[in-house]
């Protein structure tokens, strides 16, 4: 016997589903990160200003002088040259802007579906942990850049 689904749980399901796929998506770019050596290359932690790339020579060449004191390039990458470093910094750079992106698609659609009371409140506590996870992932990121 099939039984009837609303609108709402249905909405709740497919962002969750969305959500799943965010997230295997930003799995797979974490790993060609890390496989391509990418991971070190943004020093500079700024997670809400640091949304743009460097734009200008001038960007990229500040950009990659702070990249040519880490300990990734002193002891890995001391041969890299510019083409190099903005190679591997585009892995790094979509791999930040998509972890932003994930807690954006989190939590807009949430707020929208608590308000609207697509979401129980004994069930708050379930999401409100899931975006906590999420928001340790980037805290665990910033560490691993900080900590070299």
């Amino acid at each position: 016997m099939n039984l009837p689904i609303d609108k709402e749980k249905k909405r709740v399901a497919a962002w969750l589903i969305s959500c799943c796929f965010l997230v295997f998506v930003m799995v797979v770019l974490g790993g060609v990160t890390r496989l391509t050596g990418s991971g070190l290359s943004m020093v500079d932690w700024r997670p809400v200003t640091g949304v743009l790339p460097p734009l200008s020579d001038i960007e990229w060449s500040k950009t990659f002088a702070q990249y040519r004191e880490s300990p990734e390039f002193q002891k890995i990458n001391f041969m890299m040259d510019m083409q190099g470093f903005k190679r591997i910094f585009w892995y790094e750079y979509l791999h930040r802007l998509f972890g932003r992106l994930i807690g954006v698609v989190f939590l807009i659609p949430f707020l929208y579906f608590l308000v609207r009371g697509y979401i129980y409140r004994h069930e708050w506590p379930k999401y409100l942990l899931m975006f906590i996870l999420g928001g340790m992932q980037g805290v665990l990121g910033w560490y691993m850049v900080k900590s070299g």
